[in-house]
């Protein structure tokens, strides 16, 4: 038996406030995952380990989160949402406030770990609580607010928090992290609406997504997509060195203009997910991007050609994890916070890997080809979004049953949900 949900969907402007405040948790989250590369050498100073071991805290940290993403959900799936996430901003803050204050390597990279249990509860229920309070013909762009917060913190957040480290050592920047966190609480404990998603009454029923293979098909995008997406970005310097070789700040540059262009992607994909079906969204970028990147291999060799490039790339980029969620979470309306979490999941193990997959490619055929087995990735990810994960009748009927039965809650439940 399924616990009880309020009603769904809110009026559009109260829905759209409530993603918003889940969106400065997102971009917490994100600051502290991207801010870690900015610091390593001081890390590696203070701990007394190679740069390489530092840049260990960044594996476990995405490790631990693609692991324990969808564990949790299931663990917590009928938890009251508003108290759920609370508590995984506060796991989080711990976490960066032990990183902060370790004295050795080990108990670094345990504090690394808790901070990833926090993140890996907060950002999946974020867009779940987020698509449950739009309804279901506006989860894309709810999915995209959330995920604002996501790419804002490459443009925003990890910039100060590395300035932050440079000038008062890298413990500040975890601290800073760490209040940021704290700081969202009080906006989540006063604003958000207290609700319960629906979930199965046992552990092995909440996880039954894990055992449907249309999901795993939608996760199979996912990653393929994500390691796609992320070989280019992750060899970066090397791909634009061209244009950027002995000149960082024009590096940063590039690396700011890419996350501009990507959160105004990321917003107009969830838009177009709900208009024109997330399918054909994420199959339609996927090729685009594959193009984008076979003329990365002539426009990076000049600025001029390479900046329109890397505007492209960004905005093309941002616009796949909106469709993605949504498609995961219509094939499995019933645990919507498993669902994102198992996308998120997916995620982390395409960017995992697309440093594998870029670092043999970069071996192979050199930078300079590096974009060209990007493209093709991207175009098997294009593909396989049209043989996996399709959405049969029946998930629509449920679907729609649910969105009809939250919506004739109670007027108390309605006020409660707004």
């Amino acid at each position: 038996m399924s616990a009880p949900t309020t009603p769904s969907p809110t009026p559009q402007g109260r829905w759209r406030s409530h993603a918003v405040t889940l969106a400065f948790g997102t971009f917490v989250v994100g600051t502290d995952a991207y801010v870690i590369a900015g610091v390593l050498p001081d890390i590696a100073d203070a701990l007394n380990v190679s740069v390489a071991a530092a840049g260990q805290l960044v594996t476990v940290f995405a490790i631990a989160y693609a692991v324990l993403a969808p564990v949790l959900a299931g663990l917590t799936s009928h938890w009251p949402r508003r108290g759920l996430l609370v508590t995984a901003l506060v796991t989080f803050a711990v976490g960066n406030a032990v990183t902060a204050v370790a004295p050795g390597y080990a108990s670094a990279m345990c504090g690394r770990v808790v901070a990833a249990a926090g993140a890996a509860m907060f950002t999946p229920n974020a867009g779940a609580t987020a698509a449950h309070l739009s309804g279901p013909e506006r989860r894309g762009q709810a999915f995209s607010i959330v995920t604002v917060g996501l790419s804002s913190s490459l443009v925003l957040g990890a910039p100060l928090g590395t300035l932050l480290g440079q000038a008062l050592g890298w413990q500040a920047t975890m601290w800073f992290v760490a209040a940021l966190g704290i700081a969202v609480v009080p906006l989540l404990a006063l604003r958000l609406p207290e609700i319960r998603l629906a979930s199965g009454s046992g552990f092995g029923q909440r996880m039954s997504p894990l055992t449907d293979r249309k999901v795993l098909g939608v996760l199979l995008v996912t990653v393929v997509a994500f390691i796609g997406i992320f070989i280019p970005y992750t060899y970066i310097s090397e791909v634009y060195a061209p244009v950027t070789a002995g000149h960082d700040n024009l590096l940063t540059i590039l690396l700011l203009v890419f996350g501009v262009a990507g959160t105004a992607g990321n917003l107009v994909a969830g838009s177009l997910a709900d208009r024109q079906g997330p399918r054909r969204v994420v199959s339609l970028v996927t090729l685009a991007l594959a193009a984008v990147f076979v003329v990365t291999v002539a426009a990076r060799n000049e600025l001029i050609t390479a900046l329109p490039v890397i505007v492209v790339s960004g905005w093309l980029s941002w616009s796949v994890l909106a469709p993605q969620q949504r498609r995961i979470v219509d094939l499995a309306p019933r645990e919507p916070a498993l669902s994102v979490a198992l996308n998120a999941s997916g995620a982390y193990v395409g960017i995992s890997l697309s440093a594998v997959v870029g670092a043999i490619g970069l071996d192979a055929f050199g930078a300079a080809r590096l974009p060209l087995l990007a493209a093709g990735v991207l175009v098997l990810a294009s593909a396989l979004t049209w043989v996996t994960g399709g959405r049969t009748r029946q998930v629509a009927a449920e679907d729609e049953a649910v969105g009809s039965g939250a919506t004739r809650g109670t007027a108390a439940e309605s006020k409660a949900a707004r």
